[in-house]
């Protein structure tokens, strides 16, 4: 087995792996880098250009796991591209709002590169994708080659519970099998239940890292959180200021609008309009539309239904007032430039009665990690167009994260019992702790941390 790291940096970035099992060709994952522009955001597709790829499989819809989708079958254009059958419902919407961005982006900050692809090359390469069930094996070789008399290696999506529609990869070949987590959640969420990795037996594994370098506090739980940002939210509606919760289209922004109906329920937060963007609200409605697919709590709970949402418009968020406590969920979860979140937050963040209540990761050269980071009082670079700000409203992070715990993704690897581990999508700090802890319960296992480029045999 032949493995390639195609991300182009060492850290959470553009997730991509090509896989050589038994002379088929496989790439999983074809994502963008969220820290990069232009064409310094793609993976390193040219390292195997002039491999004859099978097929693509996509574990979800995030940008950095789907985002170069269409520049990589430009690459391999007798490529097929697999995912799971909620990713199918997923997959065009995101692509297409990708475009609408990169090409604000060329207008606004003069990228000239983007769009990378265009609404018309979407279109056209729709017919190459395909939805698959979880736990359904199926063959991805091309038909060439199973004709020649090579049996084509198998494909199994696993319920991730990251997302709607995320998975973790099996790959069967005749002589081994390789598994991969994508971005993997083990606990129940307030929609999503957690994964269902049950019985999963590889002799690879590839698995994300993210939190490697967040130990669980002691007393943590999921619910608890849950009650925190409750009481919080409640707090600054009493003293009648606004709450922004900067979250991302897909997945965050549903969390927390069940988060937010079951509070208005159960009469903990008092019922009124919640404010989001369009994206999150299309994205809301297929999370609706495919409840009885996603294995799922609180199945009757209709989003759209249950609580008033309303889209705002463009221009809205600066001429609002900011009293009689409004509720924003909006996009972007880091509050990147030329977003409704950074805009709102740049009119919120130097107001005592205003609180941002972040309920996700932010990278530390994002605007949203720059808050975080600034002490109360403190005077600091928001932001190139949001210039000087001074943090004077409340801000607070809560861990209601969509990626797995540290422990858990440990004690995973004992229940697959790999050979060989390979590490990806986290900082160096989680990915060395993980290949430390690994070694030590587990001494047996090779853990190797493929640098961006390398060429693993195993």
């Amino acid at each position: 087995m032949r493995i390639v790291n195609l991300n182009p940096a060492s850290d959470i970035g553009a997730s991509a792996w090509f896989v050589d099992i038994e002379g088929h060709r496989l790439l999983m994952d074809a994502g963008t880098h969220p820290k990069h522009e232009g064409r310094e955001s793609l993976p390193l597709y040219e390292l195997v250009k002039n491999e004859s790829l099978d097929a693509i499989a996509i574990t979800h819809c995030h940008h950095d796991h789907v985002g170069s989708l269409p520049v990589a079958l430009r690459y391999f254009p007798k490529a097929h591209v697999l995912m799971s059958e909620l990713s199918y419902f997923l997959v065009e919407r995101v692509l297409h709002n990708s475009v609408n961005v990169m090409m604000r982006q060329r207008d606004e900050l003069g990228i000239r590169e983007y769009p990378l692809f265009t609404h018309n090359e979407v279109d056209e390469l729709a017919y190459l994708f395909q939805g698959y069930k979880y736990n359904r094996e199926v063959a991805w070789a091309s038909f060439q080659k199973t004709r020649a008399g090579f049996p084509s290696p198998t494909l199994e999506f696993f319920d991730a519970g990251h997302a709607l529609g995320s998975a973790g990869v099996m790959v069967r070949g005749q002589r081994q099998t390789l598994f991969y987590t994508g971005d993997v959640c083990f606990q129940d969420q307030t929609i999503l239940k957690g994964a269902r990795f049950e019985d999963i037996k590889a002799d690879v594994l590839i698995m994300e890292t993210t939190r490697g370098n967040r130990p669980i506090p002691p007393g943590f739980t999921r619910e608890g959180e849950a009650e925190r940002l409750a009481q919080a939210i409640q707090r600054v509606l009493e003293r009648n200021g606004c709450v922004l919760i900067p979250v991302f289209a897909l997945g965050r922004t549903q969390e927390i609008l069940a988060q937010l109906a079951l509070l208005m329920n159960a009469g903990k937060v008092r019922k009124q309009p919640i404010f989001i963007g369009g994206l999150g609200r299309v994205f809301t409605e297929i999370y609706d539309l495919e409840a009885h697919r996603a294995h799922r709590q609180h199945t009757n709970l209709m989003l759209t239904e249950a609580l008033n949402l309303s889209v705002l418009e463009k221009g809205q968020v600066e001429k609002m007032r900011l009293s009689g406590g409004r509720i924003f969920v909006l996009t972007a979860g880091m509050m990147s430039e030329k977003t409704a979140a950074h805009d709102l937050a740049l009119r919120m963040i130097g107001d005592e009665r205003q609180a941002i209540f972040f309920v996700g990761y932010a990278d530390p050269d994002t605007p949203g990690g720059r808050l975080k980071a600034a002490k109360p009082g403190e005077t600091f670079l928001l932001s190139p167009s949001g210039g000087e700000v001074t943090k004077l409203c409340e801000v607070q992070d809560f861990d209601l994260t969509a990626h797995a715990n540290r422990d858990e993704l440990v004690k995973f690897v004992g229940e697959v019992e790999p050979h060989t581990v390979l590490l990806g999508h986290g900082d160096e700090e989680s990915r060395l702790w993980f290949q430390e802890q690994i070694r030590v319960r587990y001494p047996k296992i090779k853990v190797i941390q493929p640098a961006p480029g390398l060429r693993v045999d195993v």
